[in-house]
């Protein structure tokens, strides 16, 4: 029966051994060596070749003529689906049993899968959008409370840039459960406008300065018909609806143009623009 001073004895003298005897040039570090030198050049050479390919599916479906969100949606998941691929040929050269990884991978996938759902959600939501399509690339649209020019639907998320030029990047869950504005969807679009004036002031005079100055902006389409008429008597004016048609990508600029022109059309002939006010009385206490 051995002590347990030649138990550790035995030991560093086995580890001695193995330290020097060991050919580790020849059994390590060369076999190991070129195995992950190759892994590298696999991983580098078949990326670029990822990217190659999915430059050539983006020009193809550019070719059939296919709208630009789905041709970039489409090569997003082309090139994760590529990089996998790579990542398991790297793995291979590097000795790994790829059917063991994918089992692993798989058990793994699922167990990430109940955790992200969101993520997922959110993926579904991002095919619906663009096989259903409420918006395109380009289209000024108000979703999740958000307004602004869609810049590119991902796979789990939306961007939008805002009129003030900011960036904001929305789940498309969201998106796909909220309800959807698009501003872009219709060629054209009808501003709607009240004009208050004063009770005193002519009301046939007051919409025939609105028509002059719809009928003089060769911005504002003639069909359809616009619309200038008496709306309702509110508490402090006389309201005019004023709804002309004009292109959507006209809208905002028309808009501003009428309402100063009106403003200006207004003064110049003193019909005036009124506002709420109020009146109070001081009464004065005598017998204090």
């Amino acid at each position: 029966m051995t002590t347990p001073t030649e138990e550790v004895t035995e030991t560093i003298s086995k580890s001695v051994d193995f330290l020097t005897k060991t050919d580790w040039l020849g059994e390590y570090l060369i076999p190991w060596g070129t195995r992950i030198v190759f892994a590298l050049i696999i991983f580098i050479v078949g990326r670029w070749i990822v990217k190659a390919m999915v430059k050539a599916l983006r020009r193809a479906l550019a070719k059939a003529n296919m709208d630009q969100m789905l041709i970039n949606f489409l090569s997003n998941i082309a090139y994760m689906a590529l990089l996998v691929v790579v990542v398991l040929a790297v793995l291979e050269q590097l000795g790994v049993n790829t059917t063991s990884a994918l089992a692993v991978f798989g058990a793994a996938g699922l167990a990430i899968g109940l955790a992200l759902q969101g993520s997922l959600s959110n993926f579904a939501a991002g095919v619906m959008l663009v096989f259903f399509r409420p918006f395109n690339t380009g289209n000024f649209v108000e979703v999740a409370g958000v307004t602004g020019i869609v810049e590119e639907i991902r796979i789990f998320s939306t961007v939008l840039r805002t009129p003030d030029n900011r960036e904001i990047i929305i789940p498309n869950g969201q998106i796909n459960d909220d309800k959807i504005v698009n501003f872009s969807a219709r060629d054209t679009r009808r501003i709607d406008l009240v004009l208050g004036i004063g009770y005193g002031d002519d009301i046939g005079k007051a919409r025939q300065l609105i028509e002059e100055i719809i009928s003089g902006d060769e911005r504002i389409l003639a069909d359809p018909e616009p619309q200038v008429m008496l709306l309702e008597l509110a508490d402090s004016s006389v309201n005019i609806a004023t709804r002309p048609w004009v292109r959507s990508s006209d809208y905002w600029a028309v808009r501003a143009d009428l309402l100063e022109k009106v403003k200006a059309s207004f003064d110049s002939n003193g019909i005036s623009i009124p506002y709420p006010q109020q009146d109070v009385h001081l009464v004065s206490d005598k017998a204090a």
